[in-house]
Parts: structure tokens; sequence; C-alpha cells
């Protein structure tokens, strides 16, 4: 006899095609990127932007870059790669959700780059101010997916063949050490700086508001490794929480663990809640710092940032303790300071994308 025809609609294959998938839910999905490296006048920021993945398998709470995932799934979706169904799946219920568990792979980024460079080089500005290219900007580029990529190793050799640039780096992750043999290439002919990002050292504390992060004693020790190596690495203590994270004390003891692991600098910045984000940050705070809840409401009412006055007095705490433990008193809008001279263009070196 005949199958009776179903009476779900036909479904087509995806044009994301799925290349791992964790026994958690999480998935990792193909995006081919015509660009790579986003200019300040793109996104705001005072730097040139980087990112090897959309998502982030790590997940914070307070992470504000949830946003930029909803804009590709949307995007994705406008352009047909996406169905009606698969939107749904891959931007979450409220639109958050689907961050840290669909995660978008930037495979063949070199050709992408590869363009973005020539224009990077090319650009007017040349001479300005604002050339520093940041890596991590949005998501973690060594999230776990990374250890089987290697996208952003792919993006270090490329840029190990440059002189004269600014380059940063921000994440949480202890495999940055892995990558340890093209920092050292980066830095003999261009400025290096890698942030380990860290919050606090209360373990509990990153459980609560970082479910899958590196523990903190891990990342001390990955920054220890960065800096006997000889790669200028630093703490960025980001970001700072109003009444949880700030107290003097907690502030001591992270300036004090970065300065035992050998950290060249240390920076912080306070909370930023960008509506994108309040969904996903407010109801945990809610559940583990009800006490605080209409404080962080008052306070993030009408703006993204924190209060210009907390973040004044925030800023004169971490100077007093960058003083009491020898480090330089910048300021986040200082980090990337170029001491090479400007950009003269690339080199053609040979760097192993592997180990």
């Amino acid at each position: 006899m005949p199958l009776l025809p179903s009476g779900d609609p036909p479904t087509r294959p995806s044009a994301l095609p799925v290349l791992d998938e964790r026994l958690r839910g999480t998935r990792f999905v193909t995006l081919q990127p015509k660009s790579v490296l986003n200019s300040p006048e793109q996104t705001g920021m005072d730097f040139w932007s980087l990112n090897p993945y959309v998502g982030c398998e790590f997940g914070c709470t307070y992470c504000y870059a949830r946003y930029t995932h909803r804009y590709v799934v949307e995007r994705a979706r406008d352009a047909g790669t996406l169905s009606d169904r698969e939107f749904s799946d891959y931007r979450g219920a409220h639109g958050w959700e689907a961050f840290e568990q669909r995660i978008f792979v930037k495979q063949q980024i070199q050709d992408a780059l590869e363009h973005d460079l020539r224009r990077y080089f090319r650009r007017p500005e040349a001479a300005g101010s604002s050339d520093a290219i940041v890596i991590g900007t949005a998501t973690d580029p060594y999230q776990p997916g990374e250890r089987r990529f290697k996208i952003t190793r792919a993006v270090l050799a490329r840029l190990a063949r440059c002189e004269g640039l600014s380059i940063g780096l921000i994440t949480k992750s202890p495999l940055v050490t892995r990558d340890i043999d093209l920092f050292t290439e980066i830095q003999r002919r261009n400025d290096l700086e890698i942030h380990i990002s860290l919050m606090t050292l209360d373990v509990a504390l990153i459980r609560r508001l970082e479910a899958r992060s590196p523990m903190p004693a891990v990342r001390l020790r990955a920054l220890e490794r960065l800096t006997a190596a000889g790669v200028n690495a630093g703490l960025i203590v980001a970001p700072v929480l109003p009444g949880i994270t700030d107290a003097v004390e907690r502030l001591d003891a992270l300036f004090q663990a970065a300065r035992g692991a050998g950290a060249r600098f240390l920076s912080a910045s306070p909370l930023r809640l960008y509506p994108g984000i309040r969904d996903r940050f407010l109801p945990v705070l809610d559940e583990h710092f009800p006490q605080l809840s209409a404080r962080y409401r008052r306070a993030y009412a009408d703006r993204g940032a924190a209060p210009r006055e907390y973040t004044r007095a925030l800023a004169r705490r971490v100077k007093r303790l960058q003083l009491k433990y020898n480090f330089a008193t910048r300021e986040m809008r200082d980090r990337y300071e170029r001491r090479q001279p400007r950009p003269q263009g690339e080199l053609e070196l040979t760097v192993p994308l592997s180990p």
C-alpha cells in the first residue's frame, strides 16, 4: 500500500551545514563570511575588531554581545538562508538563548581576512589613532570549539606576516597558551596585548554568572604561562558588577593575583547593561542578589553604560590599586597603545597552523 502523505510541510536541507553538536545541545554551524574585520565606523568602538565566531559557548549571563548573534540570525532569515522553523531555533524564545547554543563558525576565514587587510592597509585614515585590531570583542576566540576548528589560529598566522600593527586579544580560556608560538612571532614586529578576562576569584560567583567558563585558577595559570614565555599579557577585570565584585577587598585580591602571575598590565571597567542583555542578566540578579534588583533597574533605567558617578568612583579605586601593585595607571581607553611604527604592510613568513 502506498504511504499516506504526511500532514507536515516538506522540509528543505538547511543552508547552514552543521559541523558538530555537543551532548548538551550546542550546535556549531558553518558561516561563510564576506568580511571579518570591522572598522570603528561600523561598530562605534575606538579600534578595529575581529571575531572568529558568532555566539559563545561560555554563555556569560552579562555578555553585551548577545545582540550580534541575533543580528546574524535575522540577516540569515531575511536572506532566505533560514526557514521560519530554523529561525525560531537559531534565535531562541527571547532572542538571546541561542547565543550560547548555536555557534556560527567562520570557516574559510582566510579569504575574507585577506580582502579586509587590503582594505585596512589602503584606508585613508591610516595615519590616525584608531587602527588597533582587537580579536574577541564579541565572543571568546578560544571558546571550546576553537580546539577543533582552529579559526583563531588561522587568523593569528595571517597577522604574523604583517608588521607595524597594534593587535589585541581578549579571552577567558587557557587554550590561548596553545598559540604562544604565534604570539612570539607576531610581537617581533607588531605591538601585542593579550588580555585574560577575569571578574572575580570567587568560584561560586563564577559558577552563578559564567556557568561554563574556565575557573579563576586556570585563567591565572594561563596568564603566568604567557608572561613566562615573554608574551605581553595582562588581566582585564570586566565587567565589574556594582555591589557584587567592586568591593576593595575583592578587587585587591584580583590585583594581587595578577601581580603574582606576572601580569604586565591590568585594567577594569563596569558592567554595561544594554537592552539585549537585560532579559538574560536581570533574572539571574533577581535570583541570586534580590537585594540589588531595584538598584540595578534604577541605575540602568535609561542607559546601557554604568552611571557616570559610579564609573568615576570605580576608576579612582582601580587607580589606587594600580599604584599599590606597581601597574601603569592607565584606563580602558588607553589599551592597545602603539609602540611600533605605523603599519608598513606584510612580510612573507611561513608560520604553521598546527600543532
